[in-house]
């Protein structure tokens, strides 16, 4: 599966950003995935109380659109920085795991249905 989506010159900017400051001695695997898991918890902050907020309402919203791109590109430098150090191809990965999620869950069966297939 080909994708339009090319992160590898943002992944080499991130990953010299982080080597010219020698921060990959602190760049474990378990501070990245925590340092991902605070800035997506940080995301849902942009929307907290925000019942049934539509895309269209966001989009309208100058300030919450900067804050949920802010936020989107952190967690973006951390995933990006974890993939690298654990040699994960993320277009393979994803690519992967959208074949499986189409076998699990079959457009003509999930159409505008959104429970989810047992494993």
């Amino acid at each position: 599966m080909q994708t339009g989506l090319d992160l590898s010159d943002v992944a080499s900017t991130v990953l010299k950003f982080r080597s010219d400051r020698d921060w990959e001695q602190f760049h474990t695997p378990k501070n990245l995935a925590t340092g991902l898991a605070i800035e997506a918890a940080e995301l849902q902050e942009v929307f907290l109380w925000q019942d049934n907020l539509t895309t269209d309402a966001v989009l309208n919203d100058e300030v919450r659109v900067q804050a949920a791109r802010e936020e989107i590109a952190d967690i973006t430098v951390y995933l990006l920085m974890l993939a690298n150090d654990l040699n994960i191809n993320l277009a393979d990965a994803v690519a992967s795991k959208l074949e499986d999620n189409a076998r699990r869950y079959p457009a003509e069966e999930y159409r505008g249905c959104s429970d989810k297939a047992p494993h």
